[in-house]
């Protein structure tokens, strides 16, 4: 069984990394920036580089060997303090790192999935203005505007709430690209599912590790007090295990491809009204294609 994982060294992706490792078979490989696990194929990736993503496929498509991968699963990811940044295309970091590599990794591996396989990609309930999650949510998917948010004439003035809000954009993204996934024709008739992953709230993660110094070192570490409150917290244990599950075991009912965890319990949702639009969808597969450099 082969399992690929981005942001498997820590966090959510760890726990989940735990649990898949012990399946009968499983041979698992990691995109890494830095130290990778024991007992894994550790490539190196750089999602924020369209290059290294290029890269990271082709090592994997020749390591395999002819062989499938039975489930994918892209779940790094990451805030930033604003949207000042840029990626090694000059694209905004947050949506470079969160959408456009993930983006480009399941372009260029889908045709090497098995029959049957599973697609999970880490989504957010930030998407969703109705969730009400005190992060700014998207107004858009507009990937142009995403990519360069200087173009966008709805740009927050407040750098902090613009980072935030990119933030949710780049967990819409992801959940409109598995809808698009999801959707296609050759996907279903091959038997393979696709989800989109939100783990909640999460404790303990690597989330905010480029966030200013008072997210990092004041709020984020107070926040597993809260636990038992929030109504969207999960602990780290049960977000890794459910993304596992998602993985290996757990299929969506027909006709969903969102699942959200709440209070350790998945359920499937329906997600916001822009993340069914699909034309929306459309639009932004199409957006991203060209700004990864791939033909329609």
């Amino acid at each position: 069984m082969q399992i690929l994982m981005t942001g498997g060294s820590r966090g959510i992706g760890a726990e989940a990394l735990r649990h898949l490792g012990r399946l009968p078979g499983a041979r698992l490989w990691l995109g890494v920036r830095w130290p990778a696990p024991a007992g894994v194929t550790a490539l190196p990736l750089d999602l924020a580089s369209l290059a290294s993503v290029a890269g990271f496929a082709d090592a994997v498509i020749a390591g395999l060997a002819g062989q499938r991968i039975d489930a994918l699963v892209l779940n790094a990811g990451g805030q930033r303090p604003s949207v000042a940044e840029r990626s090694a295309d000059g694209h905004e970091l947050t949506f470079a790192a969160n959408h456009l590599g993930h983006f480009l990794l399941l372009h260029r591996l889908a045709p090497h999935l098995a029959d049957g396989a599973r697609v999970v990609i880490t989504s957010s309930g930030t998407h969703d203005p109705d969730e009400r999650t005190g992060v700014p949510p998207p107004r858009h998917a507009d990937a142009r505007w995403l990519a360069d948010p200087a173009q966008d004439p709805g740009l927050d003035g407040n750098p902090i709430t613009a980072g935030m809000r990119a933030y949710a954009a780049s967990k819409l993204c992801n959940l409109m690209t598995a809808r698009v996934l999801a959707g296609d024709a050759a996907m279903a008739a091959r038997g393979i599912s696709v989800v989109a992953y939100d783990p909640g709230l999460t404790p303990g993660t690597g989330l905010v590790r480029q966030q200013m110094w008072p997210v990092r070192v004041l709020l984020w570490p107070l926040l597993p007090l809260l636990l038992p409150f929030g109504k969207t917290m999960n602990s780290l244990a049960d977000a890794g295990r459910h993304l596992a599950l998602l993985a290996s075991d757990l299929r969506p009912p027909p006709g969903r491809v969102y699942a959200s965890l709440r209070k350790g319990r998945i359920t499937w949702p329906e997600p916001s009204a822009l993340a069914r639009d699909d034309m929306a969808c459309r639009r932004l597969w199409q957006d991203s294609l060209a700004l990864c450099g791939l033909a329609a």
